[in-house]
């Protein structure tokens, strides 16, 4: 519809419907392993290329730990798997990268925290039901993870697409500007959200100073701390030149934002391993000072390669956006009902890079709070918050057109969710298997809490240690 002539809801909504001709609503469920042209583990190989080699080790590390650690990097296994399945052709901004740790609390640029998708990397215009999908097989691997029964994780993504039609349904009656100021109050009410939240309020700049940097005699001022391989200070030219990418950087910011960006100096870079899907990729740190030691602010430039998907969209879809990190800034701007106030992108040794604040007012969901009913309850966000960034960014009615009142895409995705997250446990066990790491899946999140229970009984039960000075006063006593 894009570029379209300018058309009625009720058109747009019949352009939806109509979509159902080319992939009916039940065909969503479908998942068959041995349709796959492609290895997954030398996807994954191929995804590796350009990073940097003793990080690779590392990523492969935090995947095998479990199969939900092991999705959370597998985007390029499923972007494929998704590309050989039916499309509907309604597309919009999609992020490419929707999992349950994929959002999360941040501040918005007045200071209030806000709760909403936060994670980019993958972004890119789309079918919309590569989101829904990729989303509705999170809940169902981080609810395995966090001990729930199979019922319970079906129950979810139930849940989950309920909200999202509902939500969808509601966006399509509501004027333009409305939709696009919508935000989402019962929040706090959630408690995975509401401690997301809580320590989102508790990680200020000052907090990652302390965290992350350490007094220097040498340098007259803090400068990071050297941890190798997971941080590591950037010195000499290396650093000199990517402090410098902080002119083209400016450029990509709003005029007011260049004014506050300018009274910051920075004082220190270091490379920093984040996340699982990242991992490998290069992401700097750099500590910059304001007004005094206690006005610190901490960008973080993020290598972006192409959207996984890139390669599986039409050629008008893939280079839409040439530069990597404008690509996720315009994705996220356009997805966030309020975004990063200094969210830009910059350039270095020819290699695209999102700029962003680190850990500015940040908190994320623990999988350990979604065991029922903090599952459902969170489900019901992520269908609300999805469907809130698609309509953003894409038609509202024409997906309202395409979902319609009955529950057949509600029922397809909680078979799909089921038969894929199935899928990627013997992936996981697979890779697992050919890197010689037996494939042991971790204590789920309730049988972690039983045992640390057990153990903190079994331990006041035992009688007390005495020092030796303790077992003599004993000795006279008696």
């Amino acid at each position: 519809m894009a570029g379209a002539a300018w058309a009625t809801p009720e058109e747009r909504r019949e352009f939806g419907r109509s979509r159902r001709k080319q992939v009916h609503r039940v065909e969503l469920a479908h998942w068959n392993a041995k349709e796959r042209k492609h290895d997954p583990l030398e996807l994954l190989a191929r995804s590796m290329r350009g990073r940097l080699p003793q990080l690779v080790a590392i990523k492969y590390e935090r995947m095998m730990a479990s199969p939900f650690g092991y999705f959370r990097g597998a985007v390029p296994v499923m972007a494929a798997d998704m590309a050989q399945l039916p499309q509907t052709g309604i597309v919009s901004q999609i992020c490419g990268d929707a999992h349950v740790m994929n959002l999360g609390a941040f501040a918005s640029p007045d200071g209030r925290l806000l709760f909403d998708i936060n994670d980019f990397d993958e972004t890119t215009r789309a079918p919309f039901e590569w989101d829904t999908r990729r989303l509705a097989v999170s809940l169902v691997l981080a609810g395995r993870a966090a001990g729930d029964k199979r019922g319970v994780c079906r129950e979810a993504v139930r849940i989950f697409m309920n909200r999202y039609a509902l939500t969808i349904r509601m966006f399509s009656r509501m004027g333009v500007l409305d939709a696009a100021r919508y935000q989402v109050h019962r929040l706090q009410r959630v408690q995975p959200v509401s401690r997301a939240l809580l320590q989102a309020e508790r990680a200020t700049p000052l907090h990652t100073l302390e965290k992350l940097t350490q007094p220097s005699k040498a340098h007259g001022h803090r400068v990071f701390h050297d941890q190798p391989p997971l941080l590591v200070r950037m010195q000499g030219a290396k650093a000199r030149e990517i402090q410098a990418s902080l002119a083209l950087y400016r450029e990509s910011l709003l005029p007011e934002r260049r004014h506050f960006l300018d009274q910051y100096r920075p004082l220190d870079v270091a490379l920093k391993v984040v996340g699982t899907g990242s991992v490998g990729t290069r992401c700097y740190v750099i500590y910059m000072e304001g007004n005094g030691e206690g006005d610190p602010l901490f960008l973080q430039l993020k290598e972006e390669g192409p959207s996984a998907y890139a390669a599986y969209l039409p050629a008008a879809l893939q280079h839409a956006v040439p530069h990597n990190g404008q690509r996720v800034a315009e994705g996220q701007r356009a997805m966030q009902l309020q975004s990063d106030p200094m969210l830009g992108w910059t350039t270095i040794a020819s290699r695209d890079y999102v700029v962003r604040q680190l850990s500015d007012h940040k908190g994320s969901i623990a999988v350990a709070d979604l065991s029922a009913p903090g599952l459902h309850e969170y489900a019901e966000v992520c269908g609300e918050l999805l469907a809130r960034g698609h309509c953003r960014s894409g038609d509202s009615c024409a997906l309202n057109g395409y979902l319609g009142s009955s529950v057949k895409m509600e029922e397809a995705l909680v078979d799909f969710a089921q038969a894929y997250a199935d899928q990627t446990e013997k992936d996981w066990e697979e890779l697992c298997k050919k890197r010689g790491v037996k494939a042991v899946k971790p204590l789920t999140a309730a049988k972690k809490k039983k045992f640390e229970k057990a153990k903190k009984k079994s331990e006041q039960k035992q009688p007390p240690v005495l020092t030796v000075r303790e077992k003599v006063e004993v000795s006279e006593k008696n």
